[in-house]
C-alpha cells in the first residue's frame, strides 16, 4: 500500500488562518477490508466552509478535530477495490479530505460515486457538478423560486458558487448582477459568465455608496439575493431589495475570523417582508439528482464554463486554502496531486 501524504489541522486558529494551524505529514496507507476501496485523489477542493469547521465554536457542522485530516471533497480515480461496484480505474468523487489517498468504506451512503468524463472534466465535480453548483441551484430553485423578468443578486459572483448562480439564472430568464472584488472579476463575470452587471465592492467604502452602484445596477430594484459573504455587503442589498423579495443565506465568509457581522438594517426585513432563509446543501440530498442533472447539461454544452485556479501538490494547500479566503483565487480554487 501507498505512502500517503495527509494534512492535519494542528491546532485552532485566534483570528485568521495561518498555515502555521496545518501540519503535512505521511503514513501508511492501510490495508484494505472487505467492500472497502482506495482512492488515489487527482484534485482537492478549498471551499470557504472550510475555515468555520477549524473553529471550535458552536456552528451548524461538528468542528474539524484537531490532528485529523482536513475535510473536504476530492475527485480521482479508484486503484484497488474489495467492493463489488468499484473496480480499478473507475473516477469517483468523495469526501476524501487533503490527503493523496483515502481508504473509502463503500457501502456508506453518499460516500463515494462513479462519475462519467466523457464530457465534463474531472475537476468540474468539485465545482460547477459538484457541491457547489448545487448549492447555487438550491439556493436559486428553491428558496428565491425565480421568476423571468426578476433581477437577481448573488455575491461572490465569479467563485464557484457565484458562476453557476448566474448560469441557472440565466437560464430562467432573469436579469443577474453579481458583486465581486477587483476589475479584473468583474469584467471576467460579464464578458465569460454572461452576468447583466458586476459590481466591484471594493471602490465603496460603505453600505450606502455600495447600494448607490447597486441602484444603477439593478434599475428596476432586487427580488432574489444569494449570500456568500454578509457584512457591509448585505446591509447595501437589503436596502435595494423590492417587497416580498428573497434571500438565500449560503455563507457570511466576511466574519469566519470569529468577528461579529452586524446587521445595520434589520428593520427593512419587516418594512420589505422579505423571506431571509439560511440552508446547508448536505442537508437536501434528495434533489442533488435534478440540480446535477441540469448542472451537468449546462457545463457539456458549455454554457457555463467558471475558471479554476489550480495549485499544485500537497504542501501547496495551505497557502492556497489562506489565499482564497482573501479572495486571490479566480474560480473554483483547487489542488491538482496527480
Amino acid at each position: 500500500m501507498p505512502i500517503n501524504q495527509q494534512i492535519l489541522l494542528d491546532n485552532r486558529p485566534v483570528g485568521p488562518a495561518l498555515a502555521s494551524n496545518f501540519k503535512l505529514v505521511s503514513s501508511q496507507t492501510p490495508a484494505l477490508h472487505d467492500r472497502q476501496v482506495l482512492v488515489r485523489h487527482k484534485f482537492l477542493s478549498l471551499d470557504p466552509y472550510m475555515r468555520g469547521r477549524m473553529n471550535e465554536s458552536k456552528s451548524y457542522a461538528a468542528a474539524q478535530p484537531l490532528g485529523e485530516v482536513m475535510i473536504g471533497g476530492t475527485v480521482g480515480e479508484v486503484v484497488e477495490s474489495r467492493h463489488p461496484q468499484f473496480t480499478p480505474g473507475d473516477q469517483v468523487v468523495g469526501m476524501g479530505g487533503w490527503q493523496e489517498y483515502s481508504v473509502v468504506n463503500a457501502d456508506q451512503p453518499g460516500v463515494l460515486r462513479k462519475v462519467d468524463t466523457t464530457h465534463i472534466p474531472l475537476s468540474a465535480y468539485l465545482g460547477a457538478v459538484g457541491m457547489p453548483g448545487v448549492t447555487a441551484w438550491y439556493g436559486l430553485v428553491k428558496i428565491i423560486e425565480p421568476q423571468a423578468g426578476e433581477t437577481m443578486v448573488v455575491s461572490a459572483a465569479t467563485g464557484a458558487v457565484g458562476s453557476a448562480f448566474a448560469a441557472l439564472a440565466k437560464a430562467r430568464g432573469c436579469r443577474v448582477v453579481g458583486i465581486a472584488g477587483g476589475p479584473q472579476k468583474c469584467q471576467y463575470a460579464v464578458e465569460e459568465l454572461g452576468f447583466d452587471a458586476c459590481i466591484d465592492y471594493k471602490l465603496y467604502q460603505d453600505a450606502h455608496a455600495l447600494s448607490k452602484a447597486l441602484k444603477v445596477a439593478c434599475p428596476d430594484g432586487i427580488d432574489g439575493y444569494f449570500e456568500n459573504v454578509g457584512g457591509m455587503v448585505l446591509d447595501a442589498v437589503l436596502i435595494r431589495m423590492n417587497a416580498f423579495g428573497r434571500i438565500a443565506v449560503c455563507g457570511m465568509i466576511a466574519g469566519y475570523d470569529g468577528a461579529p457581522l452586524p446587521l445595520n438594517y434589520p428593520a427593512l426585513i419587516l418594512v420589505n417582508r422579505l423571506k431571509v432563509q439560511g440552508f446547508i446543501v448536505s442537508e437536501h440530498m434528495a434533489v442533488w439528482p435534478e440540480a446535477l442533472k441540469e448542472l451537468g447539461t449546462l457545463v457539456a454544452t458549455g454554457k457555463l464554463r467558471p475558471r479554476e485556479s489550480v495549485a499544485e501538490g500537497i504542501a501547496s494547500v495551505p497557502e492556497a486554502f489562506l489565499g482564497m479566503l482573501k479572495g486571490k483565487n479566480f474560480g473554483k480554487q483547487l489542488v491538482k496531486l496527480s
